[in-house]
């Protein structure tokens, strides 16, 4: 309450008033700012708040101290200047896409990202008269041949989701700044402990922040970090669209953020172990994972990367009845389709993320109806190799004929 009033304040009033002076510079664990609105000193403070003339929060839809540390600490671990925090990591890609495609441009994008994000350019975006071409992540051949004069934004996702292709994306980024295009990457599967793509020459890197960021399975989230005059084009968006994230959740990601490197350095030498142990299992067909020294882009991982993930793709039976067969038959590894949680996770891709895709579309990602996904946690390896083991009992051997009828 302002002023010198003397006269006691009725009950009412002093129940909603009373005691919101707090000093919180002292607190070990950062506070969570939930509220919608600000305070401000004067009128006149806030007319240059919301003109920009003044610094300092306006409204939570785009500024709110829990968000804004959350933005700040990602980003510095990213080696960016800034960061934008949004509700989804779908939500992120509209943004980007709001803030750099119009009619007449084009996005140039590896064919195996994220199904929805291809849904996404192909559906909202193309109506509006955006190009879409998509191109194999592996082929710099392709990519020179589809980047032009009208490609805005060139999108990656390396490694790829769920079978784990790698694109060069130092060579990528020369060939997208040729032609003044921007090049996303999509760091959700390594996060900043494994890969930096800014250094390697992207000027935006995105991230579905509920996966690995969180760790927990707790949230949803996306963030976009990259130079400041970029994270400022997208902050308009977000002032305007609305797809803000909770205070609640920024301060989840933010605690989860202290103990990343754990988490993924542990999932990631359990992965490692269990990408192994499955090439050798006689009823497995072929793994998908850049730690494994046969995978076609071993090297080049190896090069862009300090890691190598906790996600191990691999084919199962001969068809979806025997993928499915095996993974009903599973007790630890629960069915699942999130990544990067602390308990490990299993998916049939070509029937849940990248169900919506064509059959075409998929089999040209490498997605064939006998692929499953695991999201490797912190179980002991032990254990879940012993699940998988009795799981796999269940399924043919990887590579016999189908039997005639079978469901592809």
């Amino acid at each position: 309450m302002r002023g010198a009033d003397r006269r006691v304040p009725g009950a009412s009033t002093l129940a909603v008033r009373v005691g919101r002076q707090q000093d919180l510079t002292d607190v070990h664990c950062e506070p969570i700012a939930l509220t919608s609105a600000y305070v401000f000193a004067s009128a006149a403070e806030a007319a240059a708040r919301f003109s920009g003339a003044s610094p300092g929060n306006v409204y939570s839809r785009f500024t709110n101290p829990t968000v804004r540390a959350f933005e700040q600490r990602l980003a510095a671990m990213e080696g960016a200047e800034d960061g934008v925090a949004f509700a989804s990591g779908m939500a992120a890609i509209a943004a980007i896409g709001h803030a750099w495609l119009q009619a007449g441009r084009n996005v140039v994008c590896s064919r195996d990202v994220f199904g929805t994000t291809l849904g996404a350019f192909r559906r909202y975006f193309g109506k509006f008269g955006v190009g879409v071409r998509l191109v194999d992540l592996t082929s710099l051949p392709q990519w020179q041949a589809a980047i032009d004069e009208r490609t805005a934004l060139v999108f990656v996702e390396s490694p790829s989701n769920p079978v784990q292709r790698v694109g060069d994306i130092a060579r990528i980024a020369r060939l997208a700044h040729a032609h003044g295009a921007l090049l996303v990457v999509d760091n959700t599967m390594l996060t900043p402990i494994h890969q930096l793509p800014l250094g390697l020459g992207a000027d935006l890197v995105l991230h579905s922040a509920g996966k690995y960021l969180d760790g927990q399975g707790r949230c949803v989230a996306g963030i976009v970090v990259g130079r400041e005059s970029l994270m400022d084009e997208l902050r308009g968006v977000l002032r305007t669209m609305g797809a803000s994230l909770s205070p609640m959740n920024a301060w989840l990601l933010l605690k989860s953020l202290e103990t990343l490197r754990l988490r993924v350095d542990a999932i990631h030498r359990a992965a490692g172990q269990l990408a192994q142990w499955l090439q050798a299992h006689p009823r497995v067909g072929q793994v998908h994972y850049t730690g494994l020294p046969t995978h076609p882009q071993h090297e080049l991982a190896l090069r862009q990367q300090a890691g190598h993930g906790g996600v191990v793709s691999f084919d199962v039976g001969r068809c979806q009845a025997d993928a499915w067969r095996m993974m009903d038959a599973l007790k630890v590894v629960a069915i699942a389709t999130n990544i990067g949680e602390t308990r490990t996770m299993v998916t049939h891709p070509a029937s849940t993320t990248h169900g919506k895709l064509s059959v075409q579309d998929r089999l040209e990602a490498g997605i064939g109806a006998q692929l499953v996904r695991i999201s490797v946690g912190l179980e002991d390896p032990a254990d879940l190799m012993a699940d998988l083991d009795a799981a796999l009992a269940s399924a043919p051997v990887a590579g016999l004929p189908v039997p005639q009828g079978t469901p592809a």
